[in-house]
């Protein structure tokens, strides 16, 4: 499973593009994972995009996540989800995806980084590593910094990739202090040319990666 990059969508901060076109242009710039969030979508609205990305990603083998609904993951035949602490439990998600499904699982401190490793997390997302209107985050989880992401990658064995602000200028220094790869939204969606924005966000990581 590659990590490097990985793209949350949000259709709301797309400039009046479909998340589909988003899509298209990220793996045109070559996306390593997408996550289907759209939290303010109906859920049927949500489930026919998320067949429509399933059919996309699937034809340019990219893995498809879900973020928080394990029943539309199922439903879509994702190849995963991401879970947030008020979600349902890791084991609930092995129980209805199968031991195959990628699971995430979001922390911003070393002490739930290693409880959610114990429960069966194939990685974890960290953050926010910086300012973002993008999502909401508790107090706690709001600008952790790369004090935080260098603890975090230290506590556990399983990949981590921080979100929350990050940007091709400052993804390097994301992956420099122990992260795996970098997720972002409006990075790439907000971008006006996602594809180029992708990339951008790529050769930051593995600059990140060389400076280690």
């Amino acid at each position: 499973m590659n990590l490097d990059t990985y793209l949350v969508t949000a259709e709301r901060l797309s400039e009046d593009r479909s998340t589909v076109e988003i899509v298209e242009s990220a793996i045109d710039g070559g996306i390593d994972l997408v996550q289907l969030r759209e939290k303010e979508m109906p859920a049927r609205d949500r489930y026919d995009l998320g067949q429509e990305l399933r059919e996309l990603t699937r034809a340019a083998g990219v893995p498809l996540i879900v973020n928080d609904r394990i029943g539309l993951a199922a439903a879509i035949d994702a190849d995963g989800v991401h879970l947030g602490d008020e979600d349902l439990p890791i084991a609930v998600a092995r129980e209805q995806l199968g031991e195959a499904a990628i699971v995430g699982r979001s922390v911003s401190t070393a002490e739930a980084a290693r409880e959610a490793e114990r429960a069966g997390a194939d990685y974890l997302g960290v953050g926010a590593v910086y300012p973002t209107d993008s999502k909401d985050t508790n107090p706690e989880g709001t600008e952790i910094g790369l004090d935080r992401i260098e603890a975090v990658a230290e506590a556990v064995e399983i990949p981590i990739v921080g979100i929350g602000g990050v940007k091709p200028d400052n993804a390097a220094a994301v992956i420099g202090a122990g992260a795996d790869g970098v997720a972002v939204i409006s990075a790439i969606t907000a971008a006006d040319d996602p594809a180029a924005a992708t990339r951008e966000l790529g050769a930051a990581v593995e600059r990140g990666r060389e400076s280690r």
